[in-house]
C-alpha cells in the first residue's frame, strides 16, 4: 500500500466519522421529545403546582418583587426580636462547597457562630445553606456530605448526552447526594425554624426567561408532605445544576388554569450571591430600620484570579471560562453587598478561598482534595482567621500573588 492510498483511506475514515457524528446530532434533534412553548407571564404570578406563588420571588416581576422583598424584611426583623440581625450569604463555587462547609464547622468549634435570621444560598452555596440555617446540631451531617466522602462519583460522564441528552454528566449522583441529606427530618426542622420568622432563600435560574427565581425554602417546608419534600429537593438540585454540565430540573407550574414546565438550572448563571434579596434599589427607606445588621458573605471560591497557563484543549478552555465568569460575578456581588452595607450602616464581613491555596476550581472533586479544603477552612474558622473586610480580602489577594510557589497558604484574615 503506497502512502497516497493510505492517506486517502485515513481521510475516508475521518469523513465517515464526521458523517456519523453529524448524523447522530441530526437524529438527536429529531428524537428528543419536543417541549411545550416556554410560558410567558404577563399578569398572574406562576406558582409551582400545589403551592401558592408566595413560595418564590421572581426578580423580573418588579411589582411582585417589591411586595415580596418588603415581606422578607418584615419577617427577618420580627425574627430578630430586637437583637442584631445576622445575615449569611453563601455563593456558588462547585467543589468550593467543601470550603463553606468546613468554615461553618470550624465556626461552631470557635464558639462564635451566630444564629442567622436570614440565610441565602446559590449553587454550591445552596447545597450547604440548609445546614447553615439549622445550626451546629447538623454539623455531623454537613461534614459527611461535603468533606469529600460523598464527592467521588459526582462527575459521571454521559457521552450520549453530547447528542441525545441535556448534559455532559449524569444528574443522578447529584440527586442522590441531595436526596441523602434533604430528608423529611431536615424539612420538618426547617419548617419549625421558619415558623419563628427565620428565612432560608435559595436562587435558581429560569433558563427560558433568563431570570433569577428566589425560593422561600421555609415556606415550602411549612407546606409539609411529600410534595414539599419533592420541591425542596428539586430546588436544591436545580440551583447546583450547571447548564450543560448537569441536566436541568423541570418544575411544573401553573397560572390562570394553564399548566406547563419551567427549566431551572444553576442559580449562579444569573446571581452568584444575593443579599436579602437584591432590595437596595427598590426599598431604600425600609432598609434604614436594619442599621447594625451583620452581613457575612461566604464565597465558595477564590476572590482573585490566579494566573495559570490554560492548555489549548476544549475542556480546559471551557472550564477556565466558567471559572472566570464565576470569579467576575462573585467580585461584583461582593462589591454590591458592601455598598448596601455601607449605605445603611451595616457591618460587613467576607471570606473566600485564598488565592495562594492550591485549588483547581469548580470540578476539583477528588475526595482527598475536598477533605483538605474542608480542613483548611475549618482550621481558619476555629482560629478566628476566617472573616475579613472587603479591603482585607483585596489586600490578601494581592499578597497571595507575591507568595513563592510551594509556600503554605495562609488563612483569609492575616490579622
Amino acid at each position: 500500500m503506497d502512502a497516497e492510498t493510505s492517506a486517502l483511506r485515513r481521510r475516508s475514515r475521518c469523513e465517515l466519522l464526521l458523517v456519523m457524528v453529524l448524523s447522530a446530532a441530526s437524529v438527536a434533534a429529531c428524537s428528543t421529545a419536543p417541549r411545550r412553548p416556554a410560558p410567558i407571564y404577563s399578569h398572574d404570578d406562576p406558582a409551582p403546582v400545589g403551592f401558592s406563588s408566595a413560595v418564590r420571588i421572581v426578580t423580573l416581576d418588579q411589582q411582585s418583587f417589591e411586595q415580596s422583598s418588603a415581606q422578607v424584611l418584615k419577617r427577618v426583623q420580627n425574627a430578630s426580636r430586637g437583637r442584631p440581625i445576622n445575615v449569611l450569604a453563601l455563593s456558588g463555587g462547585g467543589a468550593g462547597a467543601a470550603f463553606g462547609a468546613g468554615a461553618l464547622v470550624g465556626w461552631t468549634q470557635a464558639g462564635t457562630r451566630p444564629e442567622f435570621q436570614l440565610v441565602t444560598g446559590v449553587s454550591a452555596g445552596a447545597l450547604t445553606a440548609p445546614f447553615a440555617f439549622l445550626g451546629p446540631d447538623w454539623d455531623a451531617q454537613l461534614t459527611k456530605s461535603f468533606s469529600g466522602r460523598e464527592s467521588a462519583h459526582l462527575l459521571r460522564f454521559h457521552w450520549p448526552g453530547l447528542f441525545f441528552g441535556s448534559s455532559l454528566f449524569r444528574g443522578k449522583p447529584l440527586s442522590d447526594l441531595v436526596n441523602e441529606y434533604a430528608t423529611e427530618d431536615m424539612v420538618r426542622a426547617i419548617a419549625a425554624e421558619a415558623a419563628k420568622g427565620r428565612m432560608l432563600l435559595v436562587a435558581t435560574t429560569d433558563l427560558d426567561g433568563e431570570r433569577t427565581v428566589i425560593w422561600d425554602m421555609g415556606l415550602i417546608a411549612m407546606t409539609g408532605g411529600k410534595r414539599a419534600l419533592t420541591l425542596f429537593r428539586q430546588v436544591l438540585i436545580a440551583s447546583a445544576s450547571v447548564p450543560g454540565i448537569f441536566p436541568p430540573v423541570m418544575i411544573p407550574v401553573e397560572t390562570t388554569g394553564t399548566s406547563t414546565e419551567e427549566m431551572h438550572v444553576d442559580g449562579s448563571t444569573t446571581a452568584s450571591v444575593f443579599i436579602a434579596p437584591e432590595i437596595a434599589s427598590v426599598l431604600p427607606t425600609e432598609l434604614r430600620a436594619f442599621r447594625g445588621t451583620n452581613i457575612y458573605v461566604l464565597a465558595n471560591g477564590q476572590y482573585g484570579a490566579p494566573v495559570v497557563t490554560t492548555p489549548l484543549r476544549t475542556a480546559a478552555i471551557v472550564k477556565r471560562g466558567l471559572e472566570a465568569s464565576l470569579h467576575s460575578s462573585t467580585r461584583a456581588a461582593v462589591l454590591a453587598a458592601l455598598a448596601l452595607a455601607r449605605q445603611n450602616d451595616m457591618n460587613f464581613q467576607v471570606t473566600a478561598i485564598p488565592d495562594d491555596y492550591s485549588y483547581n476550581g469548580l470540578f476539583d472533586l477528588k475526595p482527598e482534595r475536598m477533605r483538605a479544603l474542608f480542613n483548611f477552612a475549618m482550621g481558619c474558622a476555629r482560629d478566628g482567621a476566617l472573616w475579613t473586610s472587603a479591603e482585607g480580602l483585596l489586600r490578601r489577594s494581592a499578597q497571595a500573588r507575591l507568595s513563592r510557589p510551594g509556600t503554605p497558604p495562609k488563612c483569609p484574615n492575616l490579622g
